[in-house]
């Protein structure tokens, strides 16, 4: 049996970025430490580091979505980055996708103890769920895939004018750079490298954002998007 280590006190700038859900905050780093740990969700050796490299790191994503958006947060995982996000902006509607039914089974516990209302957990994989969720506003990954493989599984997921959000460490500019092709022919029309959580956390988080125009996943998903709405209204006329 894997013993974790000892998860260190909240550093504070948690209590600052988490504001009033700060003890459910600590109530998600205990859970990861211990039932995380135990489950394989996360390894017991990122347990001292939990603060600063997984919830501040993710929450500090916040600073890049919009107000009032609908996210899909893809290859949800343990659910960095989506419950951080969750943590400190209610004003979004969150669905925290994950293939793996351990995994899920484990959201779907944090998500009912910390009354996560606004917070929604689905099993599946990203490339599966084209007309099965509705577009959304914003969709984000954090350590699931290279860039390129990423999008095709996140951008067809989007809204037009939507706009991925993959946080990502060193690589970012490598990442874009190789993955431009690929963004073009998936309906991409900007790329950018951004940096958020200055002063929260050490170094600032890196994202890639990349946004897309009114044809999300270009002409390769088209088709699929037009087959999967006449699924979506024959089964709404039965």
């Amino acid at each position: 049996m894997t013993e974790a280590a000892e998860l260190p006190p909240a550093p504070a700038e948690a209590e600052a970025v988490f504001g009033e859900r700060f003890p459910d905050a600590v109530r998600y780093a205990e859970l990861l430490a211990d039932a995380g740990v135990r489950r394989g969700l996360i390894g017991p050796r990122e347990v001292p580091r939990l603060w600063e490299r997984h919830l501040l790191n993710c929450a500090v994503l916040s600073e890049a979505v919009p107000e009032g958006v609908t996210v899909c947060d893809v290859g949800s995982g343990a659910g960095l980055p989506g419950i951080p996000l969750a943590l400190v902006r209610p004003d979004l509607r969150i669905t925290l996708l994950e293939p793996l039914l351990r995994r899920t089974t484990f959201l779907q516990e944090v998500v009912e103890l910390l009354g996560l209302d606004h917070v929604t957990v689905v099993r599946g994989r990203a490339e599966e769920m084209l007309g099965k969720l509705p577009p959304v506003h914003v969709v984000t990954a954090r350590a699931v895939a290279p860039l390129d493989r990423l999008a095709g599984w996140g951008v067809p997921l989007l809204r037009p004018y939507g706009e991925m959000l993959a946080l990502k460490g060193d690589t970012a500019e490598e990442e874009l750079l190789a993955a431009r092709s690929a963004l073009g022919k998936l309906g991409v029309v900007e790329t950018s490298v951004l940096h958020v959580g200055e002063g929260v956390v050490d170094p600032p988080s890196t994202l890639v954002r990349v946004e897309v125009g009114e044809s999300p996943g270009g002409v390769r998903f088209a088709a699929k998007r037009a087959k999967a709405a006449r699924v979506s209204r024959s089964r709404r006329r039965r």
